[in-house]
Order: structure tokens, then C-alpha cells, then sequence
């Protein structure tokens, strides 16, 4: 005796479907362009969760940089200074002193110098 599987393929291609809402033509309607279109998303998706991490990271060191350049030192200098000195302080969080806390950031460049 075959199988037919109404009500689990259906349930499978009604929420695949709902989720390609908002695609143009057949890639919205039709199971197999939906699925096709999906996979692919889905696919960029997760490559671009990857990328996002790395282009913040490009800002943060670009943004450090400027800083650390308008106190008379380079990026690449200030940094091995705060290693040397103990500052464990990410990326992230030198990039917003930078931005919003001119005083802390000449600070952690006062503690860089010392420590060279």
C-alpha cells in the first residue's frame, strides 16, 4: 500500500511557504521555487552573520586607529603598549571610549606610553 503523507507534506510545504512571504512572482507560490529561493537565503544568511563580525571588527580597529593617530601614536603601537601594560580592554569597548570618552581614551594612551 502507497503513502500519500497529506497531512505531514502539507504541514511541511505550508510552512515553507509561509516563510518565502514577500518573494515576487513563483518564488512565493510554488514549492519548488520557494524551497530553491529559501535554501539560498538561508545559505547568505549565515554567511552574512559571519561577514557582519568581521566588518564591526574592521570599524572598531579603523576608529581606534584615528584616535590613537590624533594622540600622536599608531594603532598597531598602542595596542602591543596595552598588552605590555595589562589592559585587557576588547575592541569594541576602546572603539566607544573613543568615540564618546575622549578623557578615559587619553588615559589608556597615558597608560600605554608608561608601559613602553
Amino acid at each position: 500500500m502507497r503513502t500519500t503523507r497529506g497531512y505531514t507534506r502539507r504541514r511541511r510545504v505550508k510552512r515553507l511557504l509561509k516563510q518565502a512571504r514577500g518573494y515576487r512572482g513563483g518564488r512565493s507560490k510554488l514549492f519548488r521555487s520557494a524551497k530553491e529561493t529559501l535554501r539560498r537565503a538561508w545559505w547568505y544568511s549565515r554567511r552574512h552573520r559571519r561577514e557582519k563580525k568581521r566588518e564591526y571588527r574592521r570599524l572598531w580597529i579603523t576608529r581606534i586607529n584615528a584616535a590613537a593617530r590624533m594622540r600622536g601614536t599608531t594603532y598597531g603601537r598602542f595596542m602591543g603598549a596595552l598588552k605590555k601594560a595589562d589592559v585587557e580592554l576588547n575592541r569594541k569597548v576602546l572603539a566607544n571610549l573613543a568615540l564618546t570618552d575622549a578623557e578615559a581614551f587619553d588615559r589608556l594612551v597615558e597608560v600605554a606610553r608608561e608601559a613602553t
